[in-house]
């Protein structure tokens, strides 16, 4: 049986908009034109705005009085005018506080390196690389495939990222990742469609190893920000999962 809907008062729905099950609305939550899809389990605060042609993920959440412009990802939270997302709905926790599992990288500080530390999403893993200082400056160096976990087929480098924007936000098929942000900082969301957790990236000498079949956002770009991310297999458009839908679906078909 599908999970009910509930509205406050004084919202506006075109009849152009496409509400799917579970959604909540607060009071005036208002959208403001055709072709609007408000995806399940998706949560409205009062006073919120969702402008023409915008889709709301599933089980994301707006803030109260956020003015959303442009589409927002599954389990995303955001806020403010124009929306922005300021972190994930972590969906394990029994009330659905938007307290997304992030994950200190400090606490790892007496390991020795390299070392591996698995994040409990899909094989996801946190590596700790070697690094190298004296007067002459700095370096951090990882061997493969001894420690960085596959042979990259190729690379590529991410810049110029203006804070709002999100990159990523598909999975792969079969394609395995290592992300390291040279400079900077962003976020990564690893999601592997049960489980999700967000590491901050802003050291040379830390990587985050996303293998396939995870679901992956980078996003809080700082404008500095550089990350380099090496693919363990060529560019291939049909290895590329880019909804939501289309990675449960996906993932289901494999979990059978």
């Amino acid at each position: 049986m599908s999970a009910p809907m509930a509205f406050g008062n004084d919202c506006i729905i075109p009849d152009g908009a496409r509400i799917e099950p579970g959604v909540t609305l607060g009071q005036r939550v208002i959208l403001a034109g055709d072709n609007i899809v408000v995806r399940a389990n998706a949560r409205l605060d009062p006073a919120c705005v969702i402008a023409e042609g915008v889709t709301i993920g599933q089980g994301a959440w707006v803030r109260a009085g956020a003015v959303v412009l442009r589409s927002i990802p599954p389990n995303a939270i955001v806020e403010g005018n124009p929306a922005q997302v300021v972190g994930y709905v972590d969906r394990a926790t029994l009330d659905n506080r938007p307290d997304p599992r992030l994950i200190d990288v400090q606490s790892f500080g007496h390991l020795p390196r390299p070392t591996r530390v698995p994040l409990d999403v899909g094989g996801s893993a946190l590596y700790l690389m070697r690094r190298v200082a004296d007067t002459r400056g700095s370096l951090t160096v990882g061997e493969v495939p001894t420690e960085v976990p596959f042979s990259p087929a190729r690379y590529f480098a991410v810049f110029g990222v203006p804070s709002v924007e999100l990159r990523g936000e598909h999975a792969h098929k079969q394609c395995q990742q290592f992300l390291i942000c040279l400079h900077g900082s962003c976020r990564v969301l690893l999601d592997d469609g049960d489980r999700r957790c967000e590491v901050t990236l802003d050291r040379p000498d830390m990587g985050v190893f996303m293998p396939e079949m995870i679901w992956g956002t980078q996003y809080r770009y700082s404008p500095d920000a550089v990350l380099l991310v090496f693919a363990s297999r060529p560019y291939e458009a049909d290895d590329y999962l880019r909804t939501y839908d289309d990675f449960l679906a996906e993932r289901a078909l494999r979990t059978n």
